[in-house]
């Protein structure tokens, strides 16, 4: 006996398809469409599809730290911070995302929060020129001058020559 599938029946599982690949089904397929709009500067609408994304699959380290960086460019601090820590409860051991939040914490003042993090990120990379840069940052922010013209000169040493002026600005 032969199977028949009906027209109407067809029609909708193709409508369905069809309308799941165009809204993006996966997480994988919001994340590469959030990526698409952050490159195209929409932000807003990056961080909606990185959010359906996270909807998906709560364990997308990445997308939590992409939309990270979005909220880090529209200025909205602490939900980038949010979103950094999440990343970095799945993905511990990746130094650019403690970098980025502790430029965050940096911006909100959090100066002990900033130093904490950019120590995280030369424990993971030791030679990371901008961990010690802005940790200086973080450290002048905090009044520690000695330590923050240490840091600059270490950042000089592995690379990041503006740290130099920092050094004629505040250590001399």
């Amino acid at each position: 006996m032969k199977k028949t599938i009906s027209i109407p029946f067809l029609f909708l599982i193709l409508s369905i398809y069809c309308s799941n690949a165009v809204k993006g089904q996966t997480a994988e397929e919001f994340f590469d469409l959030g990526k698409a709009k952050s490159d195209l500067g929409d932000s807003r609408g990056a961080i909606q599809d990185y959010t359906k994304a996270i909807k998906l699959n709560l364990q997308f380290a990445k997308a939590y730290f992409f939309r990270g960086r979005e909220n880090t460019d529209l200025k909205d601090y602490r939900g980038a911070i949010q979103d950094y820590d999440k990343a970095i409860n799945l993905y511990p051991q990746e130094s650019l995302i403690y970098s980025s939040r502790g430029y965050a914490k940096k911006e909100l003042e959090d100066y002990r929060g900033a130093i904490q993090d950019y120590t995280k990120v030369i424990e993971l990379n030791p030679k990371s020129s901008s961990a010690y840069f802005n940790r200086g940052i973080a450290k002048l922010g905090l009044g520690d001058k000695n330590g923050a013209c240490l840091d600059w000169s270490k950042a000089g040493e592995l690379g990041t020559d503006v740290a130099y002026n920092l050094i004629k600005q505040h250590c001399n």
